[in-house]
């Protein structure tokens, strides 16, 4: 058996996370390391001949130089049983996703049975934006497990949520999770997963109906208030987040996202301070919610409060766009030019298009008039 979890590497690291538990502000990455392991097709070719010296130049990243070789080769020996499936692999590692498939295509006319193909074959399709393609591969995948490979099975449902095949997705999901298809749980993972890929409506039926056949699964109802949140239904985020608390008031999320709704509108900021608190009490080593803190400090005036906890937010997650910003508006507000406009360029290199980031610019151009 040949672990591909070096192939998976290439896939969007990171992805399952962000898709699954994304749930407060900011996604941890995390790698795909339980990658399919497909059966190795038998070895065709002795070692030291041409083909094993373009797979040695593959694996040490000379994919330009590993595919010129292989395709003279194809010329000289068009007929070679294994060039194929090796230039699929080289072409998938170099991103060249259609001449991997091309090249799998062929492999799979050599040997039907090469599973390592048909797996890379149906992420290639998927990574070049062809997901209907990706789905037939897959589902083959799936097959060869008495249980869902957790990343088959992700990339697998995400294909059927782009071909608007909700019911599959859920299925897919419900396998990867090993829960019921038809239980509370599959439908709130595949709201979590249609959310992410900005099926906002969709994924407001499938919380809902989550909620309906579970109305105390704090997940469901707290999923259920983002749902809201991003669709502007302030109130019903608002009592979603509050019995999430109810049912669940050890999980930090509701009362971070209260804290942010509250503080983003200037509102309720004794309470959006009380929350924020506790959202930092039960998790305080999370960068987004040091921002939330700190934004609310700096919501009412608590400059010094909001500079030190800023200032720990950017040390947690010094990319996030959001947080630099925040951090270069303290500066702005107690008068250290200078430091605000770093902070608003930090910020705008990170992410020139972040929501605040027209504000970054005036303050950027503000802090140039005045650089004390």
């Amino acid at each position: 058996m040949k672990s591909l979890s070096g192939y998976f590497l290439f896939v969007a690291t990171g992805s399952l996370a962000v898709a699954c538990f994304g749930g407060i502000r900011l996604p941890v990455a995390q790698t795909a390391d339980q990658a399919i392991d497909a059966p190795k097709p038998k070895e065709t070719v002795a070692p030291g001949t041409t083909l094993s010296e373009a797979r040695r130049l593959s694996q040490e990243g000379k994919f330009d130089e590993a595919i010129g070789r292989l395709e003279a080769l194809a010329l000289k020996e068009p007929e070679l049983k294994g060039l194929a499936h090796e230039l699929g692999i080289t072409c998938y590692k170099k991103s060249d996703y259609l001449k991997a498939i091309a090249s799998f295509k062929k492999a799979l006319e050599e040997d039907p049975g090469d599973n390592e193909a048909i797996q890379l074959m149906g992420l290639s399709y998927y990574l070049a934006g062809r997901p209907a393609e990706a789905i037939g591969p897959l589902e083959k995948v799936q097959t060869w497990y008495p249980s869902a490979n957790v990343d088959a099975a992700y990339i697998l449902g995400i294909c059927y949520i782009q071909t608007k095949d909700y019911a599959n997705a859920r299925k897919a999901f419900a396998k990867m999770f090993a829960v019921p298809a038809d239980s509370a749980a599959s439908y709130l993972f595949t709201a979590r997963m249609l959310l992410r890929q900005d099926f906002a409506p969709v994924a407001e039926e499938y919380a809902k109906k989550a909620v309906e056949l579970d109305p105390n699964l704090p997940s469901a109802v707290f999923t259920l208030g983002v749902v809201h949140e991003q669709r502007g239904d302030v109130e019903r985020a608002v009592a979603a987040y509050r019995r999430t608390i109810e049912l669940n008031p050890g999980d930090p999320r509701p009362y971070n996202n209260l804290a942010w709704l509250y503080a983003d509108r200037e509102q309720n900021l004794d309470e959006a301070l009380g929350l924020a608190r506790k959202a930092v009490e039960l998790m305080p080593n999370r960068g987004e919610i040091l921002d939330t803190l700190g934004w609310v400090y700096a919501r009412k005036g608590m400059l010094k409060e909001a500079d030190q906890t800023l200032r720990q937010a950017v040390t947690l997650t010094p990319n996030r766009a959001s947080v630099l910003y925040h951090l270069g508006f303290v500066q702005y507000r107690l008068g250290r030019m200078a430091d605000a406009a770093s902070e608003m360029r930090r910020a705008l290199r990170a992410d020139a298009n972040f929501p605040e980031a027209a504000k970054a610019r005036e303050i950027l151009a503000a802090s140039a008039k005045d650089p004390s």
